[in-house]
């Protein structure tokens, strides 16, 4: 059975002391027992944030990353500094990533394998625009995201990845796939990946949703057969919004 997985992304909110008083926030009040709760930090407050969690259920990603050790890159992180910061997971091809900063397949790619190099966990992001939804591209769009994002993997690292479905449109819009239109994608992506890495690859890869996310709609996405979690946005700022999220019926 794929253990559920609710994750906060806190995007390019909350300085490093925000960061912190929200974290011991969730450190406290955030469990549940098989659910596993991840938040994303910025980058500035992730070694503070670990601190902060040492010892706890809760789990640390880094929001995004380069796929070398170092170099002249600046402004970038590598996967060396996520793991010095306490990283476990790093999410990978979110959605502003790719429409905001020319993230692409490929680059994608490289990350996710250097990624599991060391020892990160990557969620890897896909997902279509309203434009290509409404041209009845959803299912091409995702197919070529998840099979380039993941055909340098072992069957293996795909079992052992998570995988976010967040259709573009409906992210910080109000608007939100139905729990069927989420089905769907889910169901096709775990689908595409029986194909490519095999089915016990495909039966334990964990797909969640993203897309405004919030306590008032998470459980009939969380009742969907293939949607094994949620990538939450702006729900996961406070611990009021984000715990009704994790406690979800």
């Amino acid at each position: 059975m794929r253990r559920p997985l609710i994750a906060g992304n806190w995007k390019m909110y909350k300085t490093a002391a925000e960061a912190v008083g929200l974290a011991a926030e969730l450190r406290d009040s955030s469990h549940r027992q098989g659910v596993e709760v991840l938040v994303a930090p910025p980058f500035t407050a992730l070694s503070a944030v670990a601190q902060v969690l040492r010892g706890s259920h809760l789990l640390l990603a880094g929001q995004n990353m380069h796929w070398e050790n170092e170099g002249a890159f600046t402004g970038e992180v590598s996967p060396l500094m996520l793991r010095d910061a306490g990283c476990t997971h790093v999410i990978l091809g979110h959605s502003e990533r790719r429409q905001l900063f020319g993230e692409t397949d490929e680059g994608v790619a490289r990350k996710a394998k250097a990624a599991f190099t060391h020892s990160l966990t990557p969620i890897v992001c896909v997902g279509e625009t309203l434009a290509e939804r409404e041209s009845g591209r959803t299912m091409e769009i995702v197919e070529r995201q998840v099979e380039r994002a993941l055909r340098e993997l072992t069957a293996d690292q795909v079992a052992a990845l998570v995988i976010a479905y967040e259709p573009v449109w409906a992210i910080g819009t109000g608007r939100n796939a139905t729990p069927e239109q989420a089905q769907e994608v889910h169901a096709f992506i775990r689908k595409r990946v029986s194909a490519s890495h095999g089915e016990p690859a495909a039966a334990a890869v964990r797909i969640l949703y993203g897309g405004s996310v919030k306590p008032d709609n998470i459980a009939p996405i969380m009742a969907q057969a293939d949607v094994d979690g949620a990538l939450v946005g702006g729900a996961s700022l406070t611990a009021a919004s984000f715990v009704k999220i994790v406690q979800y019926e």
